[in-house]
């Protein structure tokens, strides 16, 4: 049986990291905070492959990808992080979706079930192949 260990894998031009492309691992995954609950309002936390989030609307946000999907038939997966009231009732399921696949980018929105739109946490990850 062969083992191999290594620290650091770098790319043949030896300077940048090596691109998982046909893999299962993430591509991408960030956190984005609209509100301010947990960081800075319109803050990124932790991301890979994530360039830029830019807030559009309330509850809604755009991701700009580092390095692009190879199309749009990609997976994006969001959660939305908070704990506040909508109106006077704190009990409303919420939710959280992504639209708008384009290869270096996609929009996601955060809503209760009421549909009324929230500013929130999330946190999302995605899954597919890069270009």
């Amino acid at each position: 049986m062969s083992e191999l260990r290594a620290d650091t894998i770098t790319s043949s031009d030896g300077s940048s990291p090596v691109t998982l492309t046909k893999q299962s691992a993430a591509k991408a995954f960030g956190a984005f905070d609209q509100r301010g609950s947990k960081i800075s309002a319109n803050t990124a936390g932790d991301t890979f492959n994530i360039s830029s989030f830019s807030d559009t609307s309330t509850g809604i946000f755009s991701t700009s990808l580092t390095s692009s999907m190879s199309g749009t038939e990609y997976s994006s997966v969001s959660n939305i992080h908070y704990t506040g009231t909508n109106g006077t009732n704190s009990r409303y399921s919420r939710f959280s979706a992504s639209s708008a696949y384009a290869t270096g980018s996609f929009t996601t929105a955060g809503q209760y079930q009421n549909s009324a739109s929230e500013d929130g946490y999330f946190t999302l990850n995605v899954h597919g192949d890069l270009a």
